[in-house]
C-alpha cells in the first residue's frame, strides 16, 4: 500500500503503477459533468477558472448533503467517461495531476494523460458511505448553485484508490481482464 500526500510532484506521480493500491491524504477537489461544462464555457470565453487546478486532484463525486452530525454525507466515484468530452483540454490548460473515478477513459484521455503526466484513480463504486468516512472537512468551493454538483474542497486521510491509469498509459480495464485470460489458458481452462 502506497502512502500519497497531496500536493503530489510529477515525480511521485511517475513512479505509481497500473495496479498499485494507495491510500491518498491531504486536498482533493470534486467536480462531476456540470462543473466541467462551465469550466469549458470559462475556456471557451479565456476566463480564468474559479479554482486553481495546477497540481491538484479531481474526484468525480456529487456528495449527498451531511446528516446532522456529520461532515459530508455519501461520496462514492460517479462514472468518468461522462467527463471524457472536457477531460483532454483541462488537462492541456490546467496542469491538473489527477483524476478519482469510476470506470474505463477513452482513448483521446489517456493520451492526453500521457502528454501531461496525469493518472487516473478508481475509487469503488457503490461504497461512498464508507469512502466519506476518510473526508475529514469539506466546503463549497465554486458553483455552489449547482447543489451536489458544486465543486467542493476536501480533506482526505487515507482515502483508498487503486491506480487504474498510469502516467505512461497503461491501464487496468485492460490490463487486468487480459492477465486474467492468460491464467485461466495457463490452467488449461
Amino acid at each position: 500500500m502506497i502512502q500519497l500526500t497531496t500536493q503530489v510532484t510529477q515525480s511521485q506521480l511517475s513512479s505509481l503503477n497500473s495496479g498499485d493500491q494507495v491510500l491518498l491524504s491531504g486536498i482533493i477537489y470534486t467536480a462531476r459533468d456540470a462543473a466541467h461544462k462551465r469550466f469549458e464555457q470559462a475556456f471557451l470565453e479565456k476566463k480564468e477558472l474559479p479554482v486553481d487546478l495546477r497540481g491538484q486532484i479531481l474526484y468525480y463525486t456529487g456528495p449527498s448533503p451531511a446528516p446532522p452530525g456529520k461532515i459530508i454525507g455519501s461520496a462514492g466515484p460517479t462514472t468518468s467517461s461522462r467527463m471524457d468530452t472536457y477531460t483532454p483540454e483541462l488537462l492541456a490548460s490546467t496542469g491538473l495531476a489527477a483524476m478519482i473515478g469510476k470506470g474505463n477513459r477513452s482513448p483521446a484521455v489517456i493520451e492526453a494523460m500521457v502528454k501531461s503526466g496525469c493518472v487516473y484513480f478508481a475509487a469503488v463504486g457503490g461504497a461512498g458511505a464508507l469512502l466519506s468516512k476518510h473526508i475529514i472537512a469539506s466546503e463549497i468551493i465554486c458553483y455552489e448553485d449547482l447543489g451536489a454538483e458544486a465543486v467542493h474542497k476536501l480533506t482526505v486521510k487515507d482515502f483508498p484508490l487503486i491506480v487504474a491509469i498510469d502516467s505512461k498509459g497503461v491501464n487496468l480495464y485492460q490490463k487486468g481482464p487480459e492477465e486474467y485470460r492468460k491464467n485461466l489458458s495457463i490452467k488449461g481452462i
